[in-house]
């Protein structure tokens, strides 16, 4: 049995919620790479970028490493992980009920995608 190559790429702190990136991340999940990369091209969220160019290093670095193509690619794995997240404080934020104040909390993702050889069958 041959072995399987891996090829990871990881992006931080992307300035997007990471509620937001899954979305995208859960729609190209199993699909071949230039298939992915494909339909990240034309979808519409604003998450669709950082993940196309994430997707786009990983052939990258497959291709460059370990001389894998293009069309031989699967995304395996894909998930995006929460980020730190950035308070605007002291002045940024909303007055609330009861006498309270409500920080503005800009939120920040981990995106990490992993590649896999495509096994062909005779």
């Amino acid at each position: 049995m041959a072995e399987v190559f891996e090829v990871k790429a990881v992006a931080k702190h992307i300035g997007i919620g990471t509620r937001k990136v899954r979305l995208v991340v859960d729609a190209v999940r199993g699909m071949e790479a230039q298939e992915a990369l494909d339909t990240l091209r034309f979808m519409p969220q604003r998450a669709a970028e950082p993940v196309y160019k994430l997707i786009q290093s990983a052939v990258a670095n497959a291709e460059e490493n370990y001389g894998l193509e293009v069309d031989e690619l699967l995304v395996s794995r894909i998930y995006a992980d929460e980020g730190p997240r950035h308070r605007k404080a002291p002045y940024g934020g909303r007055f609330a009920g009861r006498g309270r104040f409500r920080p503005i909390v800009r939120r920040s993702s981990h995106i990490t995608v992993v590649l896999t050889e495509r096994e062909f069958e005779d």
